[in-house]
């Protein structure tokens, strides 16, 4: 579909049919896209799990499922997350630092210290988010749901141990993939979205109250 229609369409998908799976050639196309996302140096320090037999998505969930500390919360989580193990394919992204850390000790850039105080932000993290998003836009349009979300923190140790994760790689989120089915909208949609004028700042940020730079 047009590039305008699938940001058109775009939305995070709770629901799937569980009788449909991923056909092998698309999980291959969501991966390949993936690997097209831009990553400072090029360092492409980041690395993907791929999920789709029924054994591999079950220990998944085992391992990361939030755990409610009360009644109302083990319900909730319950609801959502047994709308979500419907989904024929899991894909989490990782990300490692290291890879970074040592492309920018090479020749061409200089930071042979490997000081993390030189990056202003995580760009490992950052670069594996704009590969997840890749996923996320192929999977729709190729007229699949998804929905990216993250791995409880208390979790990511059972989940390192159930997959074998390298203690370099970092769980930055994960992804659920497959046909969508009626779904259930998330209630914060009701917040619906700030005003443009509220986030995005011609020439300059002014302070809260005062004149926007296009009024000035």
């Amino acid at each position: 579909m047009e590039f305008d229609e699938v940001l058109r369409r775009r939305r995070m998908v709770r629901t799937y049919d569980r009788d449909r799976p991923v056909p092998p050639e698309i999980v291959d196309k969501l991966i390949r896209h993936a690997l097209r996302a831009p990553s400072a140096g090029f360092s492409q320090g980041w690395g993907f799990l791929v999920l789709s037999e029924p054994a591999d998505r079950e220990l998944y969930w085992s391992v990361t499922a939030p755990r409610g500390d009360t009644a109302a919360e083990q319900a909730a989580a319950g609801s959502w997350l047994d709308r979500m193990r419907s989904a024929p394919l899991i894909i989490v992204a990782l990300s490692n630092k290291s890879v970074y850390l040592e492309r920018y000790a090479q020749a061409d850039k200089g930071w042979t210290d490997r000081d993390e105080s030189r990056w202003p932000v995580p760009y490992w993290d950052i670069d594996t988010g704009f590969a997840a998003l890749l996923i996320h836009l192929t999977a729709v349009n190729e007229e699949l749901g998804s929905l990216f979300f993250g791995v409880p923190a208390d979790r990511v140790s059972p989940f390192r141990d159930a997959f074998g994760i390298p203690d370099e790689f970092v769980p930055v989120g994960a992804l659920t993939i497959g046909y969508p089915a009626p779904d259930k909208r998330s209630p914060s949609l009701r917040r619906g979205h700030r005003p443009v004028d509220e986030v995005v700042h011609h020439g300059r940020w002014t302070a809260a109250g005062g004149p926007s730079a296009r009024e000035t």
